[in-house]
């Protein structure tokens, strides 16, 4: 049986960890070369000999996505590897919470740079190789604070609902050159960056979600597994949720 992401190449950012980690295996087991591709060096070359390990190919790539010189020897890197850029998933991303009133410009500015400029740098880096080859799939991850706010969260919602925006917008701009760009817009999902959430606010989530349970990171390796693939072929500038329904 042909694996669905066969002789592709996918770069995946903020992969040394969580739902990127888990994405860059599924890709890997269904045929793709996979670039983890993160800030993060000891945990990034960890699970890239762990996938090794399982006959799964992939490779560790440091990078700061805020950084455009970084971004763009983050993609030579990988053509001159690999030969190609066949997907790109904008996963890296980070928080910085605090009230509103007490939000310092630092803690606003250092989430923009990560999760929006990060994701316009690395859109932009891998255009070049995409265009030559007349398509390409660009997936960027949003999340429901984003659409519908979350308290203590200005910077991230703000860079979240950001990345929907320049999603469609690309889509109008990439589409009619092969290149599909959608986003992925997750739920509550039980990472890393979740664990610091107090278990009372945890359950207080989990019962506005009419499944009653946190994602789990599968379930949005998943998601970037079907707009990575080409069933998805004809699916631009969407915003696919990934929330158990908490935005019913």
């Amino acid at each position: 049986m042909v694996k669905r992401l066969e002789n592709k190449v996918a770069i995946i950012t903020g992969a040394a960890n969580g739902i990127g980690l888990q994405a860059a295996e599924t890709f890997a087991l269904e045929g793709a070369k996979v670039v983890i591709a993160d800030y993060d060096v000891k945990s990034g070359e960890a699970s890239a000999e762990k996938l090794n390990a399982k006959g799964l190919t992939c490779m560790f790539v440091q990078v700061d996505v805020a950084d455009r010189n970084s971004v763009d020897q983050m993609v030579e890197h990988t053509t001159s590897t690999y030969g190609q850029v066949d997907i790109l998933v904008n996963n890296a991303g980070i928080t910085r919470d605090a009230m509103f009133r007490k939000m310092t410009p630092e803690q606003f500015q250092q989430v923009l740079e990560v999760n929006l400029t990060g994701v316009f740098n690395c859109t932009q880096a891998v255009l070049p190789a995409m265009l030559d080859q007349g398509k390409g799939k660009i997936i960027s991850t949003s999340s429901v604070s984003g659409v519908y706010g979350n308290v203590g969260q200005t910077n991230y919602a703000a860079t979240k609902a950001g990345i929907v925006g320049m999603t469609k917008t690309w889509a109008k701009e990439l589409g009619h050159k092969g290149i599909n760009v959608n986003a992925v817009v997750p739920g509550f999902t039980a990472t890393n960056m979740v664990e610091t959430v107090p278990q009372k606010v945890i359950d207080q989530i989990v019962s506005q979600v009419p499944m009653q349970r946190l994602g789990d990171p599968q379930d949005i390796a998943n998601a970037y597994l079907f707009l990575a693939s080409e069933e998805s072929n004809y699916i631009n500038g969407h915003a696919l949720h990934v929330d158990g329904g908490i935005m019913m």
